[in-house]
């Protein structure tokens, strides 16, 4: 295997293990609720407060460059042990409301050292072929949040808490496989020092900039759509209690196979550019927000889970392209504080989106209600064919 590869699939790995913290609070939510005796609404504000931890983390690692400042890969690992701590903290007996969303909010800070900065590694390893690389990345990530779904169904008879004791593990691992097996890349180009306006100044390259719009478009629906799948089979199951189907496991096929359209979409870019697979896709999952509310009339689950499948695969195959084009379009020496303060930005996004869903879904569990998601990919597009990007 030639070295490039090794590194990547190094990366790969991490990735997936140590993301796997995102959504592992998701994964056992209803036990949570049960547990703690907490309200119904508790999914939108502990989804939230891993994206305000996630933000707040993005925000001062940029605003003190730290991936690139210091080693990228020790970054990586410190931060996946401290995650994983506060990932397992959720054991802990006689929880209330607020100390769960204090250490999901610090599982959410300390991500900002793993998925920005293992992009922030890749493209240190890789200028060629980057769309084709943070496939492979982003397909990582996509697996890590899915992940919690499933291990949820295979542990259905065994404590929730061990849910949360094997993506902290995970993340253990991922952190360690990192600090062991990657150095600093070829193309890593060292800031010299501290300059906290960095992260502002990449905002004043014009391509740069729409790039990042284009992002912020996409990342309003996704995490919401994420968040709210099992709400969405749970929905449809009301409306049609004669069919029964496996919700953790169906939650994680639809969110899981969006990693492969991650890889499909990072080949596809090579052959057509990146600008116009990631407005194909935006396009595509425009169109599902859209139609979403005529899908729950489908008589045939079959036909509502292939629907959920495609969105699934079209909502984030997108990301890891917006991700080359902002990388692209960055300075050398400030491409891990230009990727981390885009993130910060577009997580910030998530969180208006996931709170406004909840409300409108807690107070009228209307159907029509993620029609609103179509808002971010319509502004995307808007700023995607309106600019001229480097390809």
């Amino acid at each position: 295997m030639k070295n490039s590869n090794y590194i990547l699939l190094v990366i790969v790995i991490s990735q997936f293990c140590c993301t796997s913290l995102w959504f592992a609070g998701n994964g056992v939510m209803n036990q949570l609720i049960e547990t703690f005796d907490l309200q119904d609404d508790t999914l939108g504000h502990l989804t939230s407060s891993v994206q305000f931890g996630f933000i707040s983390g993005t925000l001062l690692f940029a605003l003190f460059t730290i991936a690139d400042r210091f080693s990228p890969s020790k970054v990586f690992f410190m931060s996946a042990i401290l995650g994983a701590f506060f990932n397992l903290s959720l054991i802990f007996e006689n929880q209330i409301l607020v100390s769960l969303l204090f250490f999901r909010f610090l599982t959410g800070f300390f991500l900002a050292g793993i998925y920005p900065v293992g992009m922030k590694i890749a493209t240190d390893y890789y200028q060629k072929g980057l769309g084709k690389s943070l496939g492979y990345l982003v397909g990582a990530l996509v697996l890590g949040t899915a992940l919690p779904h499933l291990l949820k169904d295979i542990l259905l008879n065994y404590s929730w808490k061990n849910v949360l004791i094997s993506t902290s593990s995970l993340s253990v691992f991922g952190g360690l496989l990192m600090f062991i097996f990657v150095k600093d890349g070829p193309y890593r180009t060292q800031s010299k020092g501290l300059n906290l306006s960095s992260c502002f100044q990449v905002f004043k390259n014009i391509h740069f900039r729409k790039a990042a719009f284009g992002y912020f478009g996409h990342m309003w629906e996704l995490y919401t759509f994420w968040t709210f799948v099992p709400i969405l089979l749970v929905m449809y199951r009301k409306l049609h209690p004669e069919n029964i189907f496996n919700i953790p496991i169906l939650s994680f096929l639809i969110i899981a196979v969006g990693s492969f359209s991650c890889v499909l979409a990072g080949y596809f870019s090579q052959k057509f550019g990146v600008k116009k697979t990631a407005f194909s896709f935006l396009l595509l999952s425009c169109i599902c927000c859209l139609v979403s509310p005529w899908m729950f009339q489908l008589q045939n689950s079959a036909f509502f889970i292939l629907f959920l499948i495609f969105w699934g695969m079209v909502v984030i195959a997108d990301s890891p392209l917006f991700s080359t084009l902002v990388a692209q379009n960055a300075p050398l020496k400030d491409k891990g504080t230009a990727l981390t303060i885009v993130n910060c930005i577009g997580f910030s996004i998530t969180i208006i989106s996931i709170q406004i869903i909840s409300v409108l879904q807690f107070s009228s569990n209307s159907t029509y209600i993620f029609m609103i998601l179509a808002l971010g990919p319509i502004l995307g597009l808007f700023a995607l064919g309106k600019k001229r990007l480097h390809k």
